[in-house]
């Protein structure tokens, strides 16, 4: 089993990888498709099924769907011109992806919400078709957004095709916590330096440097425009902005020698939360392993490098790396897709990711780190996702802030042990996995149950 650092943490943007930029990366899929067949196309038309239904409007998966089809990109997405090109398209009724003809596209009309059953394959669907000149559908295809920006069409998801198993051989093929800390073992290697030998064999030593630069300088980035903008978030729920304010009065307390005793978690809640109000506003994050989970790990990072002494950025490709040896342990074996399995899919799967990457900088075992990761996920199991009017806004953005402190809080409790603990990582992911299934689809980010219902939102 291998899933790269740069398929679990990928540039894109707001407000969800699965809502937002899975839809758009289906539709370039799809463009391809049309591009390699010998047919000629003369519009298209989509329907959303189930999750990508219920909250997609409050998650921009109709934008992302309308800009997709029209050539755009989640890690090369510029907003004004996006801006221009959605006010054309609905001018003109028609889009002019690259590389192939006008086509008409209406959105009132050929992009459909359908709130019936979701389809088979995932709560997140959606059906992607081409018609000819005389509106008859000849090229179609069913895609799957299965959380954190992955993207299967129906047959690929049949197959099982979750991660990356083609390519150059890998050196240390983990798919549970129990071989990795085997390996670790018999290696003498920690975690990271074994998924860098990974990394490595499939990407090169250069890539993964820049790489891994470029993860981090977008997300401390974004944590900054976060930290520096005011101003109400879009949607209709009228949230306004708080990460500055809060930013604002930390700086003016550490001027006047105040001695706080909680100061430290409103350091790390408000990094966190100035990510998920940039995300919120459809700004460039970093899915980690979500964009609705997006600040837990920047937030642990910053954290780390401002607030602990001895901390480096050089030591943040081993975070990244751990983070990531973690993340794929989730998702090959449960799901990171609040439409799936709830937030703790998201949020706790951050959290696990963060603590163990966390853990791993400030020199714990592989042991440790382990027992960190479990800690940090298993007092998330049974998290829901219940965003109040289908925007990832309320309670996204102040879990984050709450999913950054518990990370820290778990790394802490590990690397105060030897490693040893009774729960393994790999039940507690089972665990999640479980209680995901079991969970009643209106907590599963269709807001239909939960503060999606009881919170006022018009």
């Amino acid at each position: 089993m291998f899933l790269s650092v740069f398929d679990m943490f990928k540039v894109g943007v707001g407000p969800s990888s699965s809502h937002t930029m899975g839809p758009m990366v289906a539709a370039a899929r799809f463009l391809d498709a049309m591009r390699a067949s010998p047919f000629e196309f003369h519009g298209l038309k989509a329907s959303l099924h189930g999750s990508l239904a219920f909250t997609g409007v409050g998650h921009a998966t109709d934008r992302a769907t309308i800009l997709g089809l029209a050539g755009f990109l989640p890690d090369t997405y510029e907003h004004e011109k996006a801006e221009a090109v959605l006010s054309a398209i609905r001018k003109t009724g028609t889009v002019t992806p690259p590389n192939l003809p006008p086509l008409a596209f209406r959105p009132k009309d050929d992009l459909v919400f359908d709130f019936g059953p979701a389809l088979e394959g995932h709560a997140n669907g959606m059906v992607l078709m081409a018609t000819d000149a005389q509106g008859d559908v000849t090229l179609s295809e069913t895609y799957y957004s299965i959380g954190g920006g992955f993207v299967l069409t129906e047959a690929e998801l049949a197959q099982g095709k979750a991660t990356d198993d083609d390519g150059a051989p890998i050196p240390y093929p983990f798919k549970s916590a129990a071989e990795m800390l085997q390996m670790a073992k018999t290696s003498g290697m920690n975690i990271a330096s074994m998924k860098r030998a990974n990394e490595v064999a499939r990407v090169g030593h250069d890539n993964l440097r820049t790489g891994s630069a470029r993860l981090w300088q977008v997300m401390n980035d974004c944590i900054e425009r976060g930290l520096h903008t005011e101003g109400e978030l879009p949607g209709g729920l009228y949230v306004k902005r708080r990460a500055k304010g809060i930013y604002d009065a930390l700086l003016a307390e550490r001027g006047m020698n105040l001695s706080a005793p909680h100061t430290i978690n409103d350091w790390m809640s408000t990094y966190a939360m100035a990510v998920n109000e940039e995300n919120a506003a459809g700004g460039q994050v970093v899915t980690a392993p979500t964009n609705g989970a997006a600040g837990v790990m920047p937030a642990v990072i910053r954290y780390w490098l401002d607030h602990v002494p001895g901390a480096t950025e050089t030591k943040v490709e081993d975070f990244l790396l751990t983070a990531a040896a973690i993340g794929g342990l989730v998702k090959f074996n449960a799901s990171i897709s609040g439409a799936e399995a709830g937030c703790q899919a998201e949020v706790g799967s951050a959290a696990a990711m963060a603590a163990a990457g966390l853990c791993a900088v400030m020199g714990g075992t592989p042991e440790q780190v382990e027992n960190a990761a479990e800690i940090a996920l298993e007092h998330h199991l049974g998290m829901t996702c219940d965003p109040v009017k289908g925007l990832v806004q309320v309670p996204c953005i102040e879990r984050n802030g709450l999913g950054a402190i518990k990370a820290v809080s778990a790394a802490s409790l590990a690397l105060r042990g030897d490693g040893t603990h009774l729960v393994p990582l790999d039940a507690c992911i089972e665990t999640m996995r479980q209680t995901g299934q079991d969970m009643s689809e209106k907590y599963k980010e269709t807001s239909l149950g939960g503060l999606a219902v009881n919170v006022p939102n018009c």
